[in-house]
């Protein structure tokens, strides 16, 4: 039996590492169970940063961004091929898990290898290829993250048919391709694999994309998806997948349609990594989609554990995941300091173009009679969006019509997600449309789009005053 951590945490993604550090940081001893070989989790090894790293190959490799300038032909390397792209993903990976390392280490954050199990409330079975360790804490942070969903409807393969973990083990780039899932993840790669030329069919059981992002913002990507030929089959269901003789996918369709393509990736959604923890012997649950329910303060059902990161659900990004870490750490330890608001998350999709945003949408404020207006921008009216050759991007805002409050950016274009940390600090500190008018912006930038966007709003108003 080793001596008593302060707090055990288990996964080593971004939650994980963060309520680690910060337990470091208020003296406490922690220790941080991985079972992977090398620290980071889904984020750096198998989702955020390895998908990301290909969409920033992808774009530079088939000149993506330059075509509106040196036309449609114009690529920076002729023949791309997957072992083109996890060249560079695999650089950015070791980088990342060689950074994480020296901060784990640097904050004397003790490292057990191995898959957890709870023993009980206090008691953390750790097991390996060496054998099983008992370890106790008084506090026990659970970060496992997710891992693919699978169906008994489509067989991965790993060749033709592939979940998002196994995107860069296709042995080659297929020249058609099914997507199945219309969710960030399937949209995302639509989007990568369709800037390399590929011919994309993209299958949604519902009506829309993203639902949870505004509207209009969907619709530009909608309809620019179409545009780089991508097929949408929304409102179906996938009620089969085989693999042909000759090594093609064909995806049978509840509505008796059939869609066939060199590869599939299924992107349905994901599931808690909890199926090992044993989450019974403590009384904790989890649902059908190992999700575990927290409080404010992410405490389950037993006040010594608590639970982070994409394990708890949406919104299951990397940023809110790190700050849902820090907190829970904080609140471990009777430190209430941290006041954090989820109404000034952004989201980042890495789409092509990407989309961010935070705030309230146009079909939220509708629902909850709120009196707005909008005001927009559009990237081909901006000069810095004519030197990037990016002219389909816009920045939407929406503010309330008698007060000015900013209620809402709403972002779709190249460099979207670095543009809405400004309205994110107006936002977060009260302020209104009117700042965005009387503020001096660099020109040319893309930040310009808030003041143009803020005087197209108050000319609408102005027209009813």
């Amino acid at each position: 039996m080793s001596s008593v951590y302060d707090l055990i945490v288990i996964g080593s993604g971004p939650a994980g590492q963060r309520a680690a550090i910060y337990g470091s940081k208020l003296g406490k001893k922690v220790a941080l169970i991985e079972m992977r070989e090398v620290v980071g989790g889904a984020c750096i090894n198998t989702g955020t940063i390895p998908s990301k790293t290909m969409r920033e190959a992808v774009l530079h490799l088939s000149g993506y961004n330059y075509k509106s300038i040196y036309g449609m032909n114009y690529r920076v390397k002729e023949r791309i091929t997957m072992a083109d792209l996890a060249f560079r993903v695999q650089h950015v990976i070791k980088t990342e898990i060689d950074v994480t390392e020296a901060q784990l280490s640097r904050n004397n954050i003790e490292m057990l290898v191995g898959t957890a199990s709870f023993v009980d409330p206090t008691h953390v079975l750790v097991t390996n290829s060496k054998g099983s360790t008992t370890y106790e804490a008084k506090n026990i942070l659970i970060a496992t993250g997710t891992k693919p969903a699978s169906s008994t409807k489509v067989p991965i393969n790993g060749r033709s048919i592939i979940n998002s973990d196994l995107v860069l083990d296709l042995p080659s780039l297929p020249k058609t391709l099914i997507v199945v899932g219309g969710g960030v993840i399937g949209v995302e790669y639509t989007c990568m694999f369709s800037a390399l030329g590929v011919r994309v069919t993209l299958i949604e059981r519902r009506p829309r994309l993203l639902e949870f992002a505004d509207q209009e913002i969907v619709e530009a990507l909608s309809y620019h998806l179409r545009d780089s030929r991508v097929t949408m089959r929304l409102n179906e269901e996938v009620e089969s997948v085989e693999e042909m003789p000759d090594g093609t996918v064909v995806a049978n369709l509840e509505s008796k349609k059939k869609v066939q393509g060199d590869a599939l990736l299924y992107a349905v959604g994901r599931q808690g990594n909890v199926d090992e923890l044993n989450l019974s012997n403590v009384g904790v649950d989890s649902d059908s989609r190992g999700r575990i329910p927290v409080d404010k303060d992410f405490r389950t059902k037993q006040p010594t554990i608590f639970a982070v990161g994409d394990v708890i659900g949406f919104p299951s990004l990397a940023s809110v995941s790190m700050e849902q870490g820090r907190v829970a750490a904080a609140r471990a330890f009777g430190d209430e300091s941290i006041i954090s608001n989820p109404s000034f998350y952004p989201y980042g999709i890495w789409t092509i173009p990407e989309i961010s945003f935070l705030g309230k949408t146009e079909e939220q404020l509708t629902e909850e009679d709120v009196p707005y207006e909008v005001g927009v921008a559009y990237y081909r009216e901006i000069a810095r969006g004519q030197i990037r050759g990016d002219t389909t991007g816009r920045l939407k805002l929406i503010f309330h019509r008698v007060t000015h409050a900013l209620l809402g950016v709403h972002i779709i274009g190249e460099g979207a997600s670095e543009l809405v940390h400004i309205g994110q600090a107006v936002m977060a500190l009260g302020g209104k449309l009117d700042y965005f008018v009387d503020t001096v912006f660099n020109y040319p930038t893309l930040a310009e789009c808030y003041k143009v966007a803020a005087f197209n709003g108050l000319n609408r108003v102005s027209k009813f005053d």
